[in-house]
């Protein structure tokens, strides 16, 4: 149909139609003497909203025409009654009414498992939550009926219609009968019932304290109860609910026994003191503590950050009418009774009945899976058909949370909010915890890598202590308690290597650095809905940008224009031209007689969005920002008064939404004559082409026309184009009269007869005028393109203007080049897939582009490899939001439609904001690689340590213990991610190349860091470890000497890790290592925690560290041995990457020639235990797996079984939606069996690791 292309609908309009006769079956209640003015709520580019006259309660939306005709003359007519359900509009809808089947009792029938809902104590009100809910748990005309049709509603949940709810409403003391409420619907109400508003008003709602306290007692809010959240407790439990922790925490739990029976049970050697062996048992268990705290502490910390940035995401302002004002309330804030606006790319965010409406269609396949757009009904228009016994198989009232509104505008009565909502209810059943991002799942796969070779590692140390453990034990004197000491420090040291060597802070990191991002990035203007967002725009490629209130700063002016083609004006004009024909703005609308100027005034502010209001506390325009400056032209040159009176007068007929395909708007108004004129405007030299004639004299008494000649035509063309390239925006006027509406012979829409196709009355028009209007650049937006480019990310410019216009603003902003194409968007979609891929790399503007053109563009260029982002507005740009890598919507200008589909939000709709929002997802991504790059240096380091100095030390104890490893892994996994991952980013974030989506997550340049600082901090430690006692000259047989030396190994160790750090900030190979270190507070506070902590354990750690204090030249040679890795990271940055790979390379091809055939020689020799493992298995394991499977399905069964004979009498009543007559069940359908699917099996497999080369 027609109206499927109505997507812009228009913002307020006050409409006046005939009432019915006094005598007709709709009259009951109505007042023929009086008309209805239509309040259309305004542009969604808007904050607030207004309306002129708010009319009676008592008056209807039916028209003469619409009420009087016969049942058999209606859109619903006797053929469409027939239809089946399959083809109706409504799936739901029974093919008509059978309301004298079916009791209100029945209809109201309270739902199995949800008694409560129809149950609620001290109910001032006439219905309860669940008696509402019956009107959409399916939809239910019997159900409406029942509960008294829109008026009872009114009456029954103490509300207005036309007022809305009290501002001063708390608590109600007037008590509301069922009865009272459903007899209302047929009383005959007062005509001055309504409330009068003398001008539009725009206010903001703030909730206060016991505010509606009833309504919020019975029937809750608009929330939905949060996810709950773990638990402090719960997180340290997962904290320490890790394998690798556990048999640690036994093993040091075992070791702590076996040391307090040495300690208490066992009589010391003489000249020896008690056993202190118990310390290290109780110090692993305190070290365990501390990690598990910190973690934990560390995750509740996130989660918080994601509970107040996730609230933020889902609040917004919603239109309403409360005290008979048009206000702002957030969305959390309505409530049963309010009456809300709704309009084109709105998303409904409350159950209800439409009160009035215009072309109102929407969208619920997302909460009834329907896909076919649907038409709403205004609520009495239905009561009145049901009361008639008219047809009712296509009358649907019901507004559905969480549809879409597509088309038209109105209002409706909110029903039920929150969980009693039809969409609350789905999302309570869907709430889950968030996915992964990507890098998570990358790093998550590494990390498992990382740790399968620390484990490897670990389990060889293990074996290799354990069979020299066992073939000392022949010869070996100790008691046994002490040989299961010696035993449990083996199994521990090994155990915590496997702690260190896991680098499980790694998701850990990304999260991190995504909370604070994404809480920073608020601070600038981009509210990230999705978190892999904020990461994928740290490598995008592309941006294909609005132009209009993003890149311009959407303050427009009109500056010039053209009246027909004899009268150019402008504001401005050059004394000195003495040849230019153009007059002042005074001089040309001075001269205009009565009837021009009349015209020209319907054309400004009928077949206008925008409407007056207050914004800062002051009276200006509100709505489209192109509207509002015909809108001050008006005012200020054609002498119109308020808006509101010009459209109170007027009686509109047909409203034309802005469609983005034709690029243009219309209204059709009855004259005081009989006659009709339909206004048009929209995109100058689209609407110039439809254009016939002009106004012969816009000076004379009647509106006189003669012909549009060529000649003429070219010299409304060329102004166009003058305008356009200095960078003006164009819209036309043009109208044409009609002696009747719909005029004969033309096509009138399905839905309703009375309206025209505007196709065929769209042409043979008038033209009344070009008017030119000015948007200056936003500043600071031909840095941020620059900027962008610099970054290796191309701008490209989407925009609804002409070309000229378009091509002036991008060389203004620096889009486009001399090399640059600038492209139309009906040549840009007529083109074949290989003519765009062709031209797409030098695309740089496309003009007279639908969104529709807007999505191909993204297609494309994602499938040519590029990573795009792009920027949008309106409800028909969602699909190219949905599928670009992030998509941009505008904060002020957005429906919600398109921020539902967006990634990330504009709160500014600004482009710099973009620029701001790809620093930011660099800096998430360099973030992680800093600390990937830092935990693979210390996993090596530590682990190559302990691995070498257990092997080679008598005593089989590594020179690095479990208490000292744990404190290098609380280093790691929890300091270092947390220092590293709240770098913020600098502008020479912006002076590389994006990484492309198949870069390996380590670089070259990271490996050569990696492998440097693992050499270097190993050599030193094994020197100190090995030959730093020759050195020194400590005597080998000195413990207390041999305990120090160990200690400045310990101590060297740490501080390397807290000097490479620093070393870890840059990812390049700048030098620089401290840029913006002061703003960053967190790095510089952990740092202080872990330098504090250090000296701490050096000084007091003793016996629980297995350390000794050391003195002032030891603390020195420590620190001058950790200190130069700083200038070691520096001579790395000197090697080229190119140097650094061809090293790598060879080095890998070695290795895969060593684990080849290792792996060959593996599989041969463990062949055979995998087969008897397999035949175990087989053999035992999958009987009793599948018993166990064929118990839990019988169960399933018959717990089925017990319910579907419980609710056959519910499905009944269920079944019927909008009638009574239960749907028969499709007997030759077989029920198909649902059979559990089984997830596919994860192959594991090592991460890619790709050589590249950054710059030098």
């Amino acid at each position: 149909m027609t109206s499927d292309k109505l997507l812009a609908p228009p913002g307020q309009l006050h409409t006046t139609f005939h009432q019915p006769d006094a005598g007709s079956p709709d009259s009951e209640g109505y007042s023929p003497d009086h008309s209805l003015s239509l309040q259309v709520p305004p542009s969604p580019t808007v904050r607030s909203l207004g309306g002129s006259t708010l009319r009676s309660r008592s008056e209807s939306f039916n028209s003469t025409a619409e009420t009087s005709r016969s049942r058999a003359d209606s859109f619903n007519s006797t053929a469409d009654t027939a239809r089946s359900r399959a083809s109706s509009d409504v799936r739901t809808i029974r093919p008509r009414f059978e309301g004298d089947d079916t009791t209100p009792e029945e209809a109201l029938r309270p739902i199995k498992n949800a008694e409560k809902d129809f149950e609620v104590s001290n109910n001032v009100f006439a219905f309860s939550p669940g008696q509402l809910n019956k009107l959409l748990g399916p939809k239910s005309l019997a159900a409406y009926r029942a509960l008294g049709g829109i008026r009872g509603l009114e009456k029954g949940l103490q509300t207005d219609v036309v007022a809305g709810l009290s501002a001063d409403e708390g608590s109600i003391s007037k008590r509301i009968s069922f009865d009272e409420a459903t007899r209302s619907a047929r009383q005959k109400k007062p005509v001055d019932s309504g409330t009068v508003l003398g001008h539009d008003i725009m206010v903001t709602d703030h909730e206060r304290k016991g505010q509606y306290h009833d309504r919020i007692r019975i029937y809750k809010d608009n929330r939905l109860p949060a996810k709950k959240s773990l638990s402090i407790w719960k997180l340290f439990w997962n904290a320490f609910n890790d394998r690798v922790l556990i048999i640690l925490t036994i093993a040091a739990v075992i070791s702590l026994a076996l040391g307090v029976y040495e300690a208490v049970g066992q009589t010391p050697q003489p000249g020896q003191g008690p056993s202190l062996d118990w310390v290290e048992g109780l110090a692993i268990e305190v070290a365990v503590v501390v990690v598990v705290l910190v973690t934990g502490l560390n995750d509740h910390r996130r989660e918080k950050q994601f509970v107040i940035l996730n609230a933020k995401k889902e609040d917004r302002q919603v239109k309403a009418v409360r005290s008979g004002k048009s206000i702002m309330i957030s969305v959390f804030d309505v409530m049963v009774g309010d009456v809300l606006h709704l309009e084109s790319g709105d998303s409904v965010p409350a159950d209800g009945i439409l009160i009035s409406g215009h072309g109102v269609r929407c969208d619920e396949s997302s909460a009834t899976g329907e896909s076919d757009s649907m038409r709403k009904t205004a609520g009495q228009e239905v009561w009145n058909r049901i009361e008639d016994g008219a047809t009712t198989s296509k009358l649907d009232p019901f507004i559905i949370s969480g549809s879409k509104v597509l088309e038209g505008v109105g209002t409706y009565l909110v029903t039920s909010v929150g969980v009693n909502s039809s969409f609350g209810k789905i999302m309570m059943d869907l709430q889950t915890g968030d996915d992964d991002t990507p890098l998570q799942k990358k790093l998550a796969n590494m990390a498992n890598w990382i740790g399968y070779l620390g484990t490897a590692a670990a389990g060889l140390l293990f074996f290799v202590l354990l069979i020299r453990f066992l073939a000392g034990l022949s010869g070996n004197t100790d008691s046994p308690a002490m040989k299961g000491s010696a035993f449990l420090d083996i199994l521990i040291v090994a155990i915590t290597i496997i702690v260190v060597a896991v680098p499980e802070g790694l998701p850990v990191a990304v999260t991190l650095a995504l909370s604070f991002a994404t809480k920073q990035m608020l601070k600038e203007n981009n509210l990230v809905r999705h978190l892999q967002a904020c990461e994928t725009m740290g490598n995008a490629t592309t941006i294909c940008s609005d132009k209009t209130g993003t890149l311009t700063q959407n303050k427009m002016t009109v500056v010039a224009g053209t009246m027909g083609s004899k009268i150019n004006f402008a504001r401005e004009i050059d004394p000195t031209d003495r040849d230019s024909n153009v007059v002042p703005f005074s001089a040309a609308f001075e001269n205009l007689s009565p009837a021009t100027k009349t015209l020209y005034l319907q054309s400004c502010a009928l077949n206008s969005t925008a409407f007056e209001g207050e914004e800062n506390g002051e009276m200006t325009f509100i709505g489209s920002k192109t509207e509002t400056a015909i809108l001050t032209m008006a005012k200020q040159h054609l002498g119109m008064g308020p808006v509101a009176e010009e459209r109170s007068v007027a009686e509109i007929v047909q409203l034309i939404p802005f469609d983005s395909d034709r690029k243009c708007m219309g209204v059709v108004v009855r004259l005081s004559s009989g006659t009709f004129r339909l206004l048009v405007k929209g995109a100058a030299e689209i609407l110039l082409a439809k254009a016939k004639s002009e106004l012969a004299d816009t000076a004379g008494e009647e509106l006189q026309r003669c012909e549009l000649t060529n000649s003429s035509k070219a010299r409304v063309s060329a102004s166009i184009a003058e305008f356009a390239s200095n960078s003006l925006r164009t819209i036309a006027m043009l109208y044409r009269d009609f002696p009747q509406w719909p005029p004969v012979g033309v096509r009138t829409m399905d839905e309703d007869r009375s309206m025209a196709e505007f196709e065929d009355v769209f042409h043979d028009m008038t033209l009344l005028s070009v008017v030119a209007i000015q948007d200056p650049l936003r500043d600071g937006v031909s840095k941020a393109v620059s900027r962008c480019q610099d970054a290796g990310v191309k701008v490209r410019m989407v925009t609804g203007d002409n070309v000229m216009t378009a091509t002036a603003i991008a060389k203004q902003c620096g889009i486009k080049t001399e090399e640059g194409l600038v492209l139309e968007g009906f040549k840009f979609r007529e083109m074949t897939e290989a003519e765009m891929d062709e031209a797409i790399p030098r695309l740089e503007v496309l003009a007279r582009s639908s969104p529709q053109d807007k999505r191909l563009l993204v297609e494309r260029l994602k499938f040519l490899g590029e990573t795009v982002a792009v920027t949008g507005d309106g409800t028909n740009d969602g699909p190219a939001l949905a599928l670009a890598d992030v998509g941009f919507s505008m904060g002020i200008a957005g429906t919600e439609v398109a921020k539902e589909a967006s990634a990330i939000i504009l709160m500014d709709d600004n482009f710099s904001s973009i620029v701001k929002a790809i620093m930011w997802g660099r800096s998430v991504n360099d973030a992680v690689a800093k600390f990937l790059q830092f935990q693979i240096t210390v996993n090596i380091a530590a682990v190559v340590l302990a691995f070498v100095s257990a092997v080679s030390s008598p005593d089989s104890h590594s020179v690095l213990s479990a208490v000292q490893l744990l404190w290098v892994n609380l280093i790691m996994d929890t300091f270092a991610a947390l220092a590293l991952a709240t770098d913020a980013p600098t502008e020479n974030i912006l002076d590389r190349m994006p990484v492309p989506k198949s870069a390996a997550l380590i670089t070259t340049n990271m490996w050569k860091m990696i492998v440097g600082q693992a050499i270097y901090q190993l050599v030193v430690t094994f020197v100190l470890y090995f030959a730093g006692s020759s050195i020194l000259g400590y005597s080998k047989s000195d413990t207390t000497l041999q305990t120090e030396l160990n200690t400045m190994v310990f101590n060297t160790f740490v501080w390397m890790q807290i000097f490479n750090e620093f070393n870890n900030r840059r990812l390049d190979n700048k030098l620089n290592i401290l840029e913006g270190v002061l703003r960053n507070p967190f790095f510089i506070v952990i740092n202080c925690i872990m330098v504090a902590g250090q000296i701490m354990i050096v000084f007091v750690g003793g016996e629980a560290f297995q350390i000794k204090r050391i003195n002032g030249t030891q603390w020195a040679i420590c620190i001058l041995c950790a200190l130069p890795c700083l200038l070691w990271a520096m001579v790395l940055r000197c090697i080229p990457d190119k140097y650094a790979a061809t090293v790598f390379s060879f080095a890998d091809e070695v290795w895969m020639a060593l684990y080849r055939p290792v792996m060959k020689v593996l599989r041969v020799v463990f062949y055979p235990v995998a087969q008897a493992w397999k035949a175990l298995s087989k053999g035992v394991f999958s009987p009793t797996k599948r018993f166990t499977q064929r118990a839990i399905r019988k169960a399933q069964s018959s717990s089925v079984s017990a319910k579907s004979s419980a609710s056959d009498e519910e499905a009944i009543i269920g079944d019927v939606h909008m009638g009574s007559i239960p749907s028969t069940p499709d007997k030759d359908k077989a029920p198909v069996p649902q059979t559990p699917v089984k997830p596919p099996e994860l192959r594991v497999q090592p991460p890619p690791i790709t050589l590249t080369t950054a710059d030098v």
